[in-house]
């Protein structure tokens, strides 16, 4: 039985499942948000998750005290914990962490409503029995891994490496056919690999943001979304809301990926392509609601980000009737 579905208490009610046979269990968030997760067991205790959401919020069970480790390696959108100390870190396309469950962050979301990756979770008595059985040139101490990444509380964040990078990528692609047995070498693989890591120089590469300063940098997006039609600069932001200009500028890149302008300029080109598709506006009364005066240009930063002018978007999208894209990292 899957560790999710036999333990449910780690998610709490607000997963369900979908469907389960084979060893595999698809699950998906109650709440009716969009996020599943579809799990395959690799050994007795060792689970390899794949997660697809496109949501803000990410759900959050009861703090619960097992030894049970989860890996994650994000692949696309961004991930924040908020920890009981009030600091706020960012798991970011390509980085793998290593946490306990039972180091339970306050809070966790998605800051850009899309998030794809994958995490490997094991309960480490099971895990401990089963593996010890395969082959005896492979010597994985999972506890030593919990104790050198995870003491004292810690989440262990790697930064995108090549190595991190090679264990991970053909798990995105793995044929049907061979998919069992390939998750048995990569979850070795990966294990092998965490085993000689070195957490004392992947310490300082962690960039921590207090919750205060998240607080005002999300009330920043959200200001800046809301009034799209305007041309807000960022001395105007910094003094509206109190931040130094550089603190902004750090802390803005570090919550969401990208510079301010930048998230902007994608952020309004994506508004914009909703408009075209959606209503009847011209192309320059689309241009003024997303804050440009000048149709050639925005014709031009539309071109950049969307792929087409406008013109070519509305008539290949006209009549699709989605809301607002996830907002994208740069």
């Amino acid at each position: 039985m899957s560790i999710l579905s036999k333990e449910k208490e780690l998610y709490g009610s607000v997963i369900e499942v979908v469907s389960q046979e084979d060893g595999c269990a698809v699950y998906r968030m109650a709440d009716g948000s969009d996020g599943s997760m579809t799990s395959y067991e690799v050994f007795p205790g060792v689970e390899l998750i794949y997660n697809d959401f496109h949501t803000g919020e990410c759900f959050q069970g009861p703090r619960i005290y097992r030894d049970i480790m989860e890996i994650n390696h994000c692949r696309q959108g961004r991930f924040e914990c908020d920890f009981p100390d009030g600091a706020c870190v960012y798991l970011e396309e390509g980085d793998l962490s290593v946490n306990m469950i039972g180091n339970r962050t306050l809070h966790s979301t998605f800051p850009l409503e899309h998030y794809h990756g994958i995490s490997v979770v094991i309960d480490l008595a099971q895990a401990a029995c089963s593996l010890s059985g395969l082959l005896n040139d492979i010597s994985i101490d999972l506890y030593d891994i919990r104790d050198r990444l995870c003491g004292c509380d810690r989440c262990f964040i790697m930064r995108s490496t090549e190595s991190v990078e090679h264990i991970f990528f053909e798990l995105y692609r793995v044929p049907e056919q061979i998919r069992k047995g390939y998750y048995k070498l990569k979850v070795l693989e990966l294990l092998l690999f965490l085993s000689t890591v070195d957490s004392t120089a992947h310490m300082g590469q962690k960039q921590y943001f207090h919750r205060s300063q998240v607080a005002v940098i999300k009330g920043i997006k959200e200001y800046m979304t809301e009034n799209l039609d305007r041309h807000i600069t960022l001395e105007e932001l910094s003094s509206r809301f109190d931040i130094p200009l550089t603190a902004m500028k750090r802390c803005f890149k570090g919550v969401y990926g990208t510079t301010i302008y930048s998230y902007l300029r994608t952020y309004r080109m994506q508004a914009a392509a909703v408009m075209l598709r959606r209503t009847r506006l011209n192309i320059s009364q689309v241009a003024v609601q997303v804050g440009y005066l000048n149709s050639s240009k925005f014709a031009s930063a539309f071109k950049a980000v969307m792929g087409a002018c406008p013109l070519e978007y509305r008539r290949d999208n006209l009549g699709i009737r989605e809301g607002l894209p996830a907002e994208k990292s740069m």
